[in-house]
Formats: structure tokens, sequence, C-alpha cells
């Protein structure tokens, strides 16, 4: 049974960083694309930053852009979502998720075609 598991949420003041980090169990990490997603009370779900099954190539939405750093390392089993120079309206609830790709080099931005969910880290920006 493959399950994602998530680590590195908390709160945090405005400018600062932290390094949210997801494994996977049950199955081989090098076979998956993989992302972050948040959401923030009475939002809906967002993208914040997807990586390819090799962990080359990256896609991030426009508001992380530039403070948001995703990287995956197939030998270590990890994907990583470094976070830096936050806001107040980065404040969410983190999710990793990852879906089975049979191609190395591309990616996917829509939540709806991930098939594994992390159970969720808290991530909270305030002075």
């Amino acid at each position: 049974q493959v399950a994602l598991v998530e680590s590195g949420g908390g709160l945090v003041q405005p400018g600062g960083s932290l390094r949210l980090s997801c494994a996977i169990s049950g199955d081989t990490f090098g076979a998956y694309g993989m992302g972050w997603f948040r959401q923030a009370p009475g939002k809906e779900r967002e993208l914040v930053a997807v990586i390819s099954r090799n962990g080359e190539n990256t896609y991030y939405s426009d508001s992380v852009k530039g403070r948001f750093t995703i990287s995956k390392d197939n030998v270590k089993n990890s994907l990583l979502l470094q976070m830096n120079s936050l806001k107040p309206e980065d404040t969410a609830v983190y999710y990793c998720a990852a879906r089975r790709s049979l191609t190395t080099t591309g990616y996917v931005t829509r939540a709806g075609d991930y098939n594994y969910w992390g159970q969720g880290t808290q991530v909270t920006v305030s002075s």
C-alpha cells in the first residue's frame, strides 16, 4: 500500500524560511512524478510546485516563483520544498502528492491527476 509521509511544517515569522519533506512508502520513489499543493481556510486547494519523475523539470505557481524551490532525490527517497521569504498569505495546510508516471521528464499541474496524497502539514506565517 502506497503512503506519503510529510514533515517540516510549523510557525514562522514573515520573511522566514521552512523546509517541507515527503517520502513514499510501499513503492519505488523514482517511479513517481510529485508535487506540493496547499489549502488555506475557506479556499480551494491550489498548486504550489510540481516536479517530474526524474527531478529535472519543475513548475511553480506565480505566487511562489522565486521564493520556493522543489527538489526530488530518487536515491534518498525524498521530496523537498524549500520555502524562503515566507509571507502571511502562504499560511495553509501543505499537501504532498504523487502519481505514477510513464514519462521521466513530464509533469502535471492538476490536483485531480494525482493519485496519492499525504496527510498535510500546517504552515503558519505570522508575527
